[in-house]
């Protein structure tokens, strides 16, 4: 496993996914379950998605070398104008997805059940989200799919385990808005980084 893909993969997720409804949805399945019972259903819904972003960008790495980096450095693109635009509007934004997530999910279920539940509303709601596009982005540009996964999952169950933990206080404490432009700014980063690469400029990274 390698270090810095892993690091390249872990750091932009997680600034992508707490200003995102992933925060939100884990916030709300916390309060209808127990917050144990949430993340471990959030956590496995996001093992899935990840594992299917990495495939599916491992399938287009087998296409060749200067399309592929191109369409990483779109995805990337896509991810830094969708924060930088979105930033303004975050606060209000993750409002409307509290509202559509308490609509959505019932209450009290526990143990196997609560997990299943809790699994099914984020694999659904959550499908073709940024962090998934983001994520088979890095498997195309990366060989090394394993730090990718590894990165990835670890972000999302980071975001999840402070949603399911600490949701309230965060919210209260946490500038969804500047999360949201350093995010930008990161996906920004990789996005430059990688259309030099298509370029033929040789990278350290």
């Amino acid at each position: 496993m390698d270090l810095a893909v892993l690091a390249a993969s872990f750091l932009p997720i997680l600034l992508l996914e707490l200003p995102d409804k992933t925060f939100v949805a884990t916030l709300v399945l916390a309060t209808r379950f127990k917050p144990l019972t949430a993340w471990v259903g959030v956590g496995l819904a996001f093992a899935v998605q990840s594992l299917i972003a990495v495939v599916a960008g491992r399938l287009l790495a087998q296409l060749p070398e200067r399309p592929v980096a191109a369409v990483a450095a779109v995805l990337f693109a896509v991810g830094a104008v969708t924060l930088f635009r979105g930033a303004a509007k975050a606060e209000q934004a993750g409002r409307e997805a509290r509202g559509e997530y308490e609509a959505k999910v019932g209450g009290g279920r526990s143990g196997r059940r609560g997990v299943l539940t809790c699994f099914g509303v984020v694999f659904l709601a959550e499908w073709g989200d940024l962090s998934q596009l983001f994520t088979a982005g890095l498997a195309a540009r990366y060989d090394d799919p394993v730090s990718v996964f590894a990165g990835s999952w670890a972000a999302l169950l980071v975001v999840a385990g402070l949603a399911a933990a600490l949701g309230g206080t965060i919210v209260r404490r946490l500038s969804v808005a500047a999360v949201s432009r350093v995010g930008g700014v990161v996906c920004a980063v990789l996005a430059v980084l990688t259309v030099l690469e298509v370029a033929g400029v040789q990278l350290p990274v």
